[in-house]
């Protein structure tokens, strides 16, 4: 592996891309990406996806469901540095029973692989307060439908 191919190109699932700079406020004092904004990251990501679905917080929210990040895995695989453009992309791995992401940042200019992840979310019923061990209807409506467009 050459660290600069897509390794999120499945295509029998549903992908999500964006793209940002690395502000000033997201680095230490040598100007490299802090850990813990790799989440942050990870997060315009996953709202891409989520928006792509028909799905995003606000739909989540009128639906009566939100889903809370249970887990979270990073692989840091090169830092990524102030001013730098980044290209965040993020796969649907699960859906019907939680929501599994996957994730890579990539340096948009070169092209290289920075940042390995995944997320994990678990429905919840807002007005029972329960945590949901099937997704909500809404959700697997609108996965379904894009992937029998194609994920596209």
């Amino acid at each position: 592996m050459t660290g600069t191919a897509d390794e999120l190109t499945d295509p029998h699932s549903i992908t999500a891309e964006t793209e940002f700079t690395v502000e000033f406020y997201d680095v230490d004092s040598m100007e490299v990406v802090w850990h813990g904004n790799y989440v942050k990251y990870f997060e315009k990501a996953r709202c891409a996806l989520l928006n792509k679905i028909g799905y995003g917080y606000e739909a989540m929210k009128e639906s009566g469901f939100a889903f809370p990040v249970t887990g979270i895995d990073l692989k840091f695989i090169r830092p990524l540095r102030f001013g730098e453009r980044v290209r965040a992309r993020a796969l649907l791995d699960e859906y019907e029973n939680r929501l599994r992401i996957k994730y890579e940042l990539y340096n948009a200019a070169t092209g290289e692989l920075t940042t390995r992840g995944t997320s994990t979310q678990m429905a919840v019923d807002m007005a029972k307060r329960e945590s949901c061990f099937e997704s909500p209807r809404i959700l697997l409506d609108r996965v379904r439908a894009l992937l029998r467009e194609g994920g596209r």
